[in-house]
């Protein structure tokens, strides 16, 4: 039997689900290796839990990541989102307690939306104005 997990993260609209398996410490997202991802300017972002824990952690797994939704900046978070939970996941099920809680502790203290998703969403555009709280200019003459 595989050895397997597959946990999701969030971000406003964007949802990325990882599928994490034991392999050689192969990272797809979309079909597209990580370092490759766009817009380069937010790579690093995605890349913070690998930077964070080391790639000897990554090593004995395979993670591929699908992403539908959201923005661009929304889709990065859900992505290293997912990275991080699915690896915390993978050490809970198949390797050991202290190593998934020493991991758990290095993410939660460097950044909580790596592990808990953010649950501010947009909020509803009303009558009366042209947004969610603005209200359309009043004239008296």
């Amino acid at each position: 039997m595989v050895k397997s997990v597959q946990v999701f993260g969030r971000k406003k609209t964007a949802t990325a689900v990882a599928y994490t398996k034991e392999g050689n410490g192969m990272i797809k997202v979309n079909g597209v290796p990580i370092d490759l991802i766009q817009p380069p300017s937010l790579r690093y972002k995605v890349l913070e839990p690998i930077l964070l824990l080391g790639k000897t952690r990554f090593e004995g797994v395979d993670i591929r990541i699908r992403c539908r939704g959201g923005g661009s900046v929304a889709r990065i978070y859900a992505i290293r989102q997912a990275l991080s939970k699915s690896l915390v996941a993978y050490y809970q099920k198949f390797i050991d307690e202290t190593s998934k809680k020493e991991i758990k502790d290095i993410l939660l203290n460097y950044d909580k939306n790596l592990l808990v998703a953010d649950p501010r969403r947009c909020e509803p555009k009303k009558f009366g104005g042209p947004g969610a709280r603005a209200k359309y200019q009043k004239s008296y003459r």
